[in-house]
This record gives C-alpha cells, structure tokens and sequence, in this order.
C-alpha cells in the first residue's frame, strides 16, 4: 500500500545504502514507485555523484612553459591510530571504518600506522618515536594530509603539524566535514555549523606578530597619543565573532524546534502513534523506509549519506496511523558536539513510541556497532523507548553469520530491505507493538454530518457501514478525541 506523505521533516538521519558492491542487483519492478528514475532520492544522488572528483582525470599540464596552473586530485591521507585496549580485531576494524569516512569525505587512503601503548601521547598523541616512522611514510608516499583516528587536543594538533609540516585532523574534524558535505537542510546545516565552530573555538591559533593588535608604550609610525594601552589581539577578535555566531545559530534552532514541537503536539492530540528507525550508519534504515512506506528517499553505499531524514505516515495492517521516521546513522566515538548540536532533533527518538533499531547483517562485529548505538541512546535520554531489533541485508549475508546473529539476538527480525524478504512479518511486529488506544464506536451519523463521517474513514478503522433513512451507521475504531465528538450521535439506543 502506497502512503501518502505525512509531513517532510528534517531531524538529524543518515542514511545507509541498499547497493553492496560485488552484488547483483535484482530486477526491478517497473511499478514500484520506490525505484522509479524520476524520485528525490535518485535526484539528489546524482548531483552528490556529480560534485565529487574523479581521480582518474588529469588537469595537469604536461609542457609548462610560462603557465601558472593548479593541480586538482584527490586528498592524499595517511591514518594513524592508537591501540589503547580491547582485541587486534577491534583495532583493525576501527581504523577500516576511519578508511571509509575518509573516502567518504572525498580523499585516497595511502598508508596506515598503529601504536600500541597505554593511552595516547600528551604531546603527540603517537609518542616521538612513531612520529618519526609517520614522517618517513609521509614523505615516501608524498601524502598531505594525516588523519587520527580520535579527537586530538589543540597542542597535540599543533605539535603534529609542526613536525610534520602537513595538515593533521582528527577524527571529529573528519566526521564534521562529512556532515557538513551532506547536510541540505536549513536546520542541518544550522546544526553542522554549530559544531564545527564549537570544535574550532579551542583550536584557534595565531603567527605571532602577525596576528599581533597590542600597542603600548612609545607606538611608532607616529601613532602617538590616544594610540597606547593595550589593545585586542586577533584571536580575542575571532574568538569574539565566533561566540556571537554561535549565539545566532542557537537563536535559529531555537525557533525551529518551536516548530517541530508544534508538529509533534497535533500528532500527540491526534493519538497518532510514532515510529523512529535509528541505527549504526550504512546499516540500511533510509532503503527500510523506502521499502516499508515508498518514500524514495536517497540511498547511497556511503557513511553518513542522508542527515537531513524525513517522516511519512503509514497505517497498520488493522488501519491505525502512524509516523515513520528516518534518523541519522550513528558511529563509534560519535563527536559530542555533533550529540549536543543535534540534540533538539534527536529528542524525537526519545519521544516516540517505537524504535526500530536495524542492523548490518553484513558487518563483522555487529554486537560492537549495537552497543555503540545504545551508548548514544543513553546520552539522549531515549534508552526508555521500546525496542525492535532489525537485522538488515540478509540476502548478502552468509548462514554462519546469520546463525550467530539469531543466537545473540533471539528476538530481533531478519528482513531484506532490497529484495523485501521478511517485511510481512516486520509489518507485524509493528503493528503488534504500537499502543492501540482506539475505542470501538456505534454512531448513526445524520447526513449533513459529512465532515464527520470522513474523519472516521480517514483517522479510524471502519468495521462496517450501512445508510439508512435517518442517517448512516457506522461502526468503527477511532481515537479517543474524535470518539468524544461522536458520542452525541451514538446508536446503540436504536436496538432496544
């Protein structure tokens, strides 16, 4: 059944990708609209296809004469990571996932390096040896830029880069970009840059003199009186303009979450049940959407590919509405300005009536991204919302690993989002889990009561339905309001 659309609101969501490579792709049904060229989703995918570069193409010149010219490629990184605790396996997925949020953000990963020690370097954040061994693979793969896979202080940052001598980030910084790449939205690019200058307020840094706005004393140039005393620095300046921004962008979200407030009061007066999909990033809950509701929302093989989610409305197999909610994908060591910027958006979790909480069926340790999720849930104060695990991708995924992941998780649901094995009975599940306040009605409505009549079709559940010379009998299960509007026309008299 085809929904209609509900409402198109942004909240934070990532979107994760029904495509894997190496698979065949199943023949399309030319009737579903879901796959059709011409929805949302296709568009914005081909416009995010066509800004990124292509690494193959060449704009160099081969015989420079007199011609400035600049060399346009992809960023060169090199990752670099600390082995704190836990199992080989465990750092060696890590540092896999920081490969993907690179090439995700647009760069060619060269070379990796791990250190093993008790907690990182104060300075460094690797020690001086290995700082050593990253220079000589900096300088032999001819990378630019060096990729940490963990927030760096501002001194561990600003030590790196002077040894160095080439750009360093961090992984929080990594992740914003990212974001800041695929957010549309008013809201989320509001949201974005709220974290990206919270991040980048500690981090400010000057050229010495340079920079320098102090005057004091005997000022040359003839500056003279009214020009001594001490006056404010470049950073004071910067720091300043960025606390003023943030103030702003706080204002703006601010405004915005009346808005959403407002939506989500009518949806509660109108006992409309809602339904959230969260879950770790590129599990698949954007192609869940599309798959349960027609969305055709954007879905992409990428990390982070949607932030900017969107709410349709479906019904139950026994006619009761609800709202479904796309959010945004989480990860390990999800950056907290992201959490507290996004938190306004990510209350919606929190507010619902049912989580579907997908999960990779594909990925090699996904007992680890579900704890990840949970650990972001708890910061949001949604670990209270009743929880139906779903595991994703079972079409690409071995028995061995489904096996295991049937005796980890014995309540959770097998679905194929892409070829839509298991959705029957996910539909359900669904609809057996969301609260039912309906109450069950006898009214004889009078036929210039029209506008009533249509409101039990369109908000209930008609159980059946007959005209008659005073008027129409409809029996029906409707919600609690639009029951104490009805209750002056009930029928029930009429049979005694």
């Amino acid at each position: 059944m085809t929904s209609e659309e509900f409402e198109s609101e942004t909240i934070l969501g990532e979107s994760a990708a029904s495509t894997i490579p190496g698979r065949p792709m199943p023949a399309r049904d030319p009737s579903q609209s879901r796959f059709d060229e011409g929805t949302q989703g296709d568009k914005d995918l081909s416009d995010r296809a066509a800004r990124r570069r292509i690494q193959s193409l060449s704009t160099e010149l081969e015989d420079i004469t007199e011609v400035e010219y600049r060399k346009i490629q992809l960023e060169r990184v090199v990752l670099v990571g600390v082995w704190a605790g836990g199992t080989t396996a465990e750092a060696e997925a890590s540092m896999a996932e920081l490969a993907r949020l690179a090439e995700t953000a647009g760069s060619t990963v060269l070379d990796s390096l791990i250190q093993r020690r008790d907690k990182p370097d104060g300075a460094t954040y690797i020690g001086s040896g290995k700082v050593l061994e990253l220079q000589e693979i900096v300088d032999s793969t001819g990378a630019d830029t060096v990729i940490c896979d963990g927030e760096l202080s501002p001194s561990q940052l600003r030590n790196l880069e002077e040894r160095l001598n080439i750009k360093v980030v961090d992984r929080t910084a990594l992740i914003l970009d990212i974001f800041a790449q695929h957010a549309r939205s008013k809201e989320g690019k509001a949201q974005v840059e709220l974290a990206q200058l919270n991040y980048m307020l500690p981090r400010l840094r000057g050229w010495g003199d340079a920079l320098s706005r102090q005057r004091g004393g005997r000022v040359a140039a003839g500056a003279g009186i009214g020009s001594r005393g001490p006056g404010e620095t470049k950073l004071e300046i910067d720091k300043r303009r960025i606390y003023k921004k943030i103030a702003l962008l706080k204002d703006e979200l601010a405004a915005m979450q009346v808005v959403r407030d407002t939506k989500r009061s009518q949806r509660q007066a109108n006992s409309v049940s809602a339904v959230t999909i969260t879950g770790y990033t590129n599990a698949g809950k954007s192609s869940l959407l599309n798959s349960i509701t027609d969305a055709g929302v954007l879905v992409e093989d990428a990390l982070f590919a949607t932030l900017d989610p969107t709410t349709r409305k479906h019904r139950t197999s026994d006619g009761r509405v609800y709202t479904l909610t796309d959010t945004v994908g989480f990860v390990r060591h999800l950056p907290h300005q992201l959490v507290e910027s996004f938190r306004s958006t990510l209350e919606e979790i929190a507010d619902s009536d049912l989580m579907l909480h997908v999960i990779d069926g594909t990925a090699e340790r996904p007992e680890d991204q579900v704890s990840a999720v949970r650990e972001v849930l708890e910061s949001i104060d949604a670990g209270h919302v009743p929880e139906l695990l779903i595991v994703n991708k079972i079409d690409s995924a071995d028995e061995v690993s489904l096996a295991r992941l049937r005796h980890l998780l014995p309540d959770a649901i097998f679905v194929s989002a892409w070829t839509g094995e298991g959705m029957d009975a996910l539909r359900e599940r669904i609809g057996a889990m969301l609260p039912n306040p309906a109450i069950e009605i006898d009214v004889l409505l009078p036929f210039a009561q029209g506008a009533l009549a249509g409101r039990i079709h369109s908000e209930g559940t008609v159980l059946s339905q007959e005209h008659t010379e005073a008027g129409t009998r409809v029996q029906a299960r409707v919600q609690p309001n639009l029951a104490g509007l009805l209750e002056r026309y009930a029928a029930v008299a009429l049979d005694r």
